[in-house]
């Protein structure tokens, strides 16, 4: 795996004794504050697992429009559901994607004097045709917020932080899991999503084997990330960054759409705190200190401290329709916002 663009961690590592654990977590740091991603093995998730996530995705996208549309995220406050081809947008251009997205499952807010992102609290669609796609869902969850709070933990100590830090400052966490269809384009660099940088903490990205097409901006470049067996891709995104002055860096990607007849599958898992929650600036060493770049100012893109905010703003964005359906002040106001 020498050629590839990105580092390779292995989180077993954490397991066989201080050395190797100490091992782990500078090599790390390195990675997300040198290059903001990196491949992680050794995360205990079996190839049976994999094997029935992808079987569950491929026959939810095989069903019938009908069912498919009877979960369709135009018919929840809350973003959650179906999202038919060409139905999000990064940057205010079409992604070629489909895709049904699954957070926690919980009551609505009814508060109305609750902040609004609160609007992101509720229950998901799932489809009655394919019942069994919410346990696949729900065991991946759970093995991969594991996973995650192993990783954090890491991150934690190894930038000089207490171990329980996020554990301490995260809250219930808010998940989010995309299972996402990339159908095939002849344009040969068609925007499957467009570039970005994720909103939250940390994404766990699991690719179909053998399917490429994200690609991460490296020195001003774009370079391919191509699945690797067994491992996950992971990056950090704007809270972790802003919690670290600039550190640790979100870093900007995007995936090409794969190339007709072809189709790629991927899963994101979005492991982020409570809406209402604001990681507190972690106080560095002062070796570490002095390599922070402070946070990334883009008028266009505002990193804010509070979640929820950062949430909210992309849901927005990425689903103008939903937006103007259900939360027609907030459309307004962001259209209004120069």
């Amino acid at each position: 795996m020498s050629d590839l663009n990105l580092p390779v961690l292995d989180l077993s590592l954490l397991d066989q004794g201080p050395q190797a654990a100490a091992r782990f977590r500078d090599d790390l740091r390195a990675a997300t504050h040198d290059v903001g991603f990196f491949y992680l093995t050794g995360t205990g998730v079996t190839p049976e697992l994999e094997a029935r996530l992808l079987q569950g995705a491929k026959d939810f996208f095989a069903l019938p429009e009908a069912d498919k549309l009877a979960i369709e995220n135009v018919q929840s406050p809350h973003f959650r559901g179906y999202t038919r081809v060409g139905g999000e947008r990064t940057q205010g251009k079409v992604d070629w994607r489909e895709q049904i997205d699954v957070g926690p499952e919980r009551e609505p807010v009814t508060d109305a004097d609750a902040p609004d992102y609160a609007r992101l609290i509720g229950p998901n669609l799932w489809p009655d045709a394919q019942p069994e796609l919410r346990e696949i869902v729900s065991e991946w969850h759970d093995h991969l917020t594991g996973v995650a709070r192993k990783l954090l933990r890491a991150w934690a100590l190894s930038l000089g932080a207490e171990e329980s830090y996020f554990d301490r400052h995260f809250g219930e966490p808010q998940t989010l899991i995309k299972i996402v269809r990339y159908p095939g384009k002849e344009d040969p660099w068609a925007q499957g999503v467009g570039a970005h940088k994720d909103s939250g903490v940390l994404t766990l990205l699991w690719v179909e084997p053998g399917k490429g097409g994200l690609q991460v901006q490296r020195d001003g470049e774009w370079v391919d990330a191509p699945p690797v067996p067994g491992a996950f891709v992971v990056n950090i995104g704007e809270l972790l960054e802003y919690a670290t002055q600039g550190y640790l860096t979100a870093t900007n990607h995007r995936v090409i759409s794969p190339r007709y007849p072809d189709e790629r599958i991927s899963v994101p898992f979005f492991f982020n705190p409570a809406l209402d929650a604001r990681l507190p600036i972690i106080e560095l060493p002062a070796e570490l200190a002095t390599q922070a770049r402070g946070v990334t100012d883009d008028p266009d893109n505002p990193i804010h401290a509070t979640y929820g905010e950062n949430a909210l703003k992309s849901r927005l964005r990425a689903h103008p329709d939903v937006a103007a359906i259900h939360h027609p002040d907030l459309a307004a106001a962001r259209t209004a916002t120069p």
